[in-house]
């Protein structure tokens, strides 16, 4: 969900003249905080139960380092990753990408 965000976001920001490496430059620093908190949150409410050792800790220790992990590494993902990928393709699209005039022919 976080992802599709940005890229709304980008393409929010891009209909103002911008280039794309600069939308989708915007478009993170806006997405940057919310899934910060979200991951922190899930983060610090899943910790007890990642380090616990006690009764039952055997079937939900394995479960929460699993969510603990992917949750610190979806954020980087997410705001280096994603953004850079989309920034490649969007700007190899747009090279590729006839002319608006010389399409008349064509079928789309």
């Amino acid at each position: 969900m976080s992802g599709i965000l940005i890229i709304n976001g980008y393409y929010r920001v891009a209909t103002s003249g911008m280039s794309s490496v600069e939308a989708m430059s915007r478009a993170v620093e806006g997405q940057m905080r919310p899934i910060l908190m979200m991951t922190l949150s899930a983060c610090i409410g899943l910790l007890p139960a990642a380090i616990s050792t006690g009764i039952g800790s055997q079937v939900q220790r394995p479960l929460a380092t699993v969510i603990v992990g992917g949750m610190l590494v979806g954020p980087i993902l997410l705001l280096v990753i994603v953004p850079a990928l989309q920034t490649f393709f969007l700007e190899r699209r747009a090279r590729e990408a006839p002319p608006a005039e010389g399409r008349e022919g064509t079928e789309t």
